[in-house]
């Protein structure tokens, strides 16, 4: 057993802390002296170093007390969690650093004003916050979720840059993600309704593409072929549930035929050369209805 001012000096942490985690219910003392002295056994001193990783990882302390309180806590599977969100709050910081090492060398680097992504992960830290029965429902756990948030904080630029490539300005990515966010649950469920009828859409989806590429001698521009891409994009639009995707999507699903791995697939299943022409047969139509 360890006394208050003893933990405090192993650990760094201030004894007037210790007494607010006990106060809150986040850190128990293992025993309490008739003399009202807290002890600390090596089970409470293991909770606490818990407690020191999730803080280090900017986790508030409702959510971290929510955590290890779980009855299906499991602190080593912790440590697996906790290491991978350092590593991206790692590979956060040396992006970081290389940025000020090339400012320090003089060169040249744009302006990230266009590439601020904080309103994003404001929207999906206040979400986190309100929306805590639905983070761990659909993400397993407040880890997951705040893992997800420093794999896009990690890779930021990255984030930003198909952001506006998507939806033309960050402004607009972040309104509509801030919408799938406050309709979160209203959309999980109509995800869940296409999810069990997920056999007869593939069917349909696919009928759609071999009806398209059947015969790819036949001009992409006829009305024949824009038609069917037609119908390819309502059926979309009906099975996204109404989202707004961003201006960019289509474009972005054009460049992706060119793919390798996107490319095998559709040549594949639909015939040589499949890939290009249903690219081609979308662009043709996008640049028909603009």
């Amino acid at each position: 057993m360890k006394t208050i001012s003893q933990v405090a000096k192993l650990t760094g942490v201030s004894v007037r802390t210790l007494q607010y985690y006990d106060e809150i219910g986040l850190l128990k003392p293992s025993q309490v002296t008739f003399a009202g002295y807290r002890l600390y056994n090596k089970e409470a001193l293991e909770t606490l170093q818990q407690i020191l990783f999730f803080k280090e990882l900017d986790f508030k302390l409702t959510e971290i007390k929510e955590i290890v309180q779980n009855p299906q806590f499991n602190k080593h599977a912790a440590y697996s969690r906790q290491k991978e969100l350092l590593l991206l709050k790692r590979q956060r910081i040396d992006n970081l650093i290389a940025l000020l090492e090339k400012l320090e060398k003089g060169e040249q680097c744009m302006s990230f004003k266009e590439f601020d992504l904080s309103k994003y992960f404001e929207a999906l830290e206040q979400f986190k916050e309100q929306n805590s029965d639905d983070v761990i429902k659909y993400w397993g756990s407040m880890e997951s979720f705040n893992q997800f948030i420093e794999k896009g904080k990690a890779n930021e630029s990255k984030v930003a840059e198909l952001a506006i490539k998507q939806f033309g300005s960050i402004e607009k990515y972040t309104e509509a993600i801030k919408y799938q966010l406050e309709h979160f649950s209203e959309l999980m469920e109509k995800f869940q309704m296409f999810a069990e009828n997920k056999d007869e859409l593939m069917e349909k989806n696919d009928a759609l593409y071999s009806l398209l590429t059947a015969d790819m001698t036949r001009d992409v521009s006829s009305k024949e072929i824009q038609d069917i891409v037609k119908e390819i994009m309502d059926f979309f639009k009906e099975t996204s549930m109404g989202l707004d995707m961003g201006e960019g999507y289509w474009d972005m699903v054009i460049e992706s035929y060119s793919h390798d791995a996107v490319k095998k697939y559709y040549d594949e299943k639909y015939g040589k050369g499949a890939a290009a022409y249903i690219a081609e047969a979308f662009k043709t139509y996008l640049h028909k209805i603009i």
